[in-house]
This record gives C-alpha cells, sequence and structure tokens, in this order.
C-alpha cells in the first residue's frame, strides 16, 4: 500500500484570520492578557478555522476499537471480551463517551479496526476490520505492512466523514484490552526510556502487575530492538490497529484543516508517532488532559504541549478530549461576545 499520503503537508493556517483575531482580543474590555491561554486558544481556532470569530458547535467523535494479542501476556485485568462489549455499549449510549458526547451535542462514530470478533451490524458502528486483533509483540510484530497501511487509512477516512458533515473539531478516542501496554511500548521505543517509567495501571493493575507489564515490554524491546529504526517501524511492531488509525486520523485531519483535540496515553502515543512522521502537523494538534497514566507527562514534555486540564483521568474512549470541550467553547464565546472598550464605551488603556 502506498503510504506517501502521511507525508504530505498540512494544511496552512489563516493568517489573516489570526492576526485578525489577535486585534480582537487587544480591543475587548479586559486587560490584555488576563485570559490567559483561553485568549490563545480563540487565536488558534480562528487561524485553523479561518475566521475571526470561531466557534464549535459541531463536533465529531471517533472511536477507534481493537484488540492486541500481547494481552495473552496477562498485562491486562480484564479479558479480550470486553472490547466488542464496549463496542456494543458505545453504540447503544452506555459508555462514558456516548455520555459525553450527547451532553454536548457531538456526534459520535464508533469505528470497528480489529477486534477480537465482529461485532454485529449496529447503528454508528462502523465496520472497517483490518484483522481480529493484532499479533502477540512478545513473538513478532504486531502487525505486517498490509495491515499497518489499512488501519492508518481507516483514520484518515473517519476524518474524510467528519469534514464532510461539516465537523469545526475532530476527537479520536480508543479502546482496547492491552492497548496501555501497546502505547508505553510505543513510547518507551521512541523516548528511549524504560518501560518501568511509563507503564502504569490500565484498566486497574495492582503494583505487581503494573510490573509484570513492564517486563513484558521489556521482552518485546529486546525482541524488535534492531527493527525499531523508523516511527513506522515502531507503530507496526508494537502498536496496534486502534492506535495506528488514530495516526492516520490526526494526520488526515490536520491535512484537511480539521482541529484536533488529543485525548490521553494512548491517543497522544499516537499523535507522537505522527509528528515524527509528519512535523508540519504539529499546528493543528490541541491536548485536552494530563491522563494519570504515568507515560502521559514523558509523551507531552517530548511533544513540547501543556494539557489543558489534569483531572486525573485514564478512561480513554475521548472521554478527557470531551470533558475539555466546553472550555474551548467558552474561549470562543468569551472572544466573540465579550464588549470592545468602544461598544461598552469604557476608556482603554493609556497609551
Amino acid at each position: 500500500m502506498n503510504l506517501d499520503w502521511l507525508y504530505q503537508p498540512a494544511a496552512a493556517l489563516d493568517q489573516q484570520a489570526a492576526a485578525a483575531a489577535e486585534a480582537r482580543q487587544g480591543q475587548l474590555t479586559k486587560p490584555p492578557g488576563s485570559l490567559g491561554c483561553m485568549e490563545q486558544l480563540a487565536q488558534r481556532l480562528a487561524a485553523m478555522q479561518g475566521q475571526p470569530w470561531p466557534g464549535l458547535e459541531r463536533i465529531r467523535i471517533s472511536v477507534f476499537a481493537a484488540d492486541h494479542g500481547v494481552a495473552a501476556e496477562g498485562v491486562s485485568a480484564f479479558p479480550q471480551e470486553v472490547t466488542v462489549a464496549m463496542i456494543a455499549n458505545f453504540a447503544q449510549g452506555g459508555a462514558a463517551i456516548s455520555v459525553l458526547a450527547r451532553e454536548l451535542g457531538a456526534s459520535l462514530e464508533v469505528v470497528d479496526v480489529g477486534a477480537l470478533t465482529a461485532s454485529p451490524a449496529m447503528p454508528h458502528v462502523v465496520n472497517r476490520r483490518v484483522g481480529a486483533g493484532t499479533a502477540n509483540f512478545c513473538q513478532g510484530p504486531a502487525m505486517d505492512e498490509a495491515q499497518l497501511g489499512e488501519a492508518l487509512a481507516a483514520g484518515r477516512e473517519a476524518v474524510e466523514r467528519a469534514k464532510a458533515g461539516g465537523a469545526q473539531l475532530f476527537i479520536g478516542g480508543e479502546m482496547g484490552i492491552a492497548n496501555t501496554t501497546a502505547a508505553a511500548a510505543i513510547a518507551s521505543a521512541l523516548l528511549e526510556k524504560s518501560p518501568t517509567e511509563l507503564a502504569g495501571p490500565g484498566t486497574g493493575l495492582d503494583a505487581a502487575g503494573v510490573s509484570h507489564k513492564a517486563q513484558v515490554i521489556e521482552r518485546a524491546l529486546a525482541l524488535h530492538r534492531e527493527a525499531l529504526d523508523t516511527p513506522l517501524e515502531v507503530l507496526r511492531r508494537l502498536g496496534g490497529f486502534e492506535i495506528a488509525a488514530l495516526c492516520g486520523a490526526y494526520l488526515g485531519a490536520a491535512q484537511q484543516g480539521v482541529p484536533v483535540l488529543v485525548d490521553g496515553f494512548i491517543s497522544s502515543c499516537a499523535a507522537l508517532i505522527a509528528l515524527r512522521l509528519n512535523p508540519s502537523i504539529a499546528p493543528w494538534l490541541m491536548f485536552s488532559h494530563a491522563s494519570a497514566e504515568p507515560g502521559h507527562a514523558a509523551v507531552v514534555a517530548a511533544i513540547g504541549e501543556r494539557p489543558l486540564l489534569d483531572l486525573g483521568m485514564r478512561l480513554g474512549e475521548g472521554s478527557g478530549a470531551a470533558i475539555a470541550v466546553p472550555l474551548l467553547r467558552l474561549a470562543c464565546a468569551l472572544h466573540n461576545n465579550m464588549a470592545t472598550f468602544a461598544e461598552a464605551g469604557v476608556a482603554g488603556k493609556d497609551r
């Protein structure tokens, strides 16, 4: 499969809209800079959306679901059957992200990129299965090259659907038993850090379970070490179908001019791969929250971003990003609806 599309440059930001938004911020009835990052968020969204008055009425959330062969190593507190059960739960509206999407008025879809067993046809579930879960990366590569290409494309296609629906913001979520193990393995390889620094409880492992997870990742890194020479090969050998789909979604969104709000640890690991592949996408990615998974701080530090919120969350599904949406909406509301000094008849700053 031709993967040249991964390296196509991101869409250009609208510098005129950015300048107009910055000028408006300077005229609002407040001391310059007094709203801190709320001002910067509004200006970033203006540049991405190409208009001085940004808005976030139309939000698209795509949750990518897949299973991982490394679950056979006992790295999760839950069995793999949970993944396909959660796909149904998403579709039926019972999951956390389902509740959040309803409250936000956001459009939600679930993309089965490779659960261990196929789910029956359900509304809002897209069948884009690459395989019945990845292979156990302690024994060989998690996926072959064809599967990697298909999973990346599944993410890009999700963004194409979002853009066709007029989305002003894209959120990618994930679900997959053992995917924090895959994410920690990716982070260890890309950041050259020990798995003991990055592995966390995931679905609820105790200290012994986390230690075992780190040891499993160490074995995988030793097996693949000589081949982990490119971000794509790290993803192919250690990743998951849903992580690859997220990576493809972030690349596709930036290339198509769709702003992205990145979720927590697993999503940020996908973003790290995407940025290593194509640094031009960086202006299009905003980072929503600081995950309680211990590896997340190292990943966002390597990316050079500061998450908007820190609520001790580590659920995944796109839930942390969804919870940050009201913050972005308030940034837009302040920017768009505050009076200027002239409109309010208030004396501006003395020159």
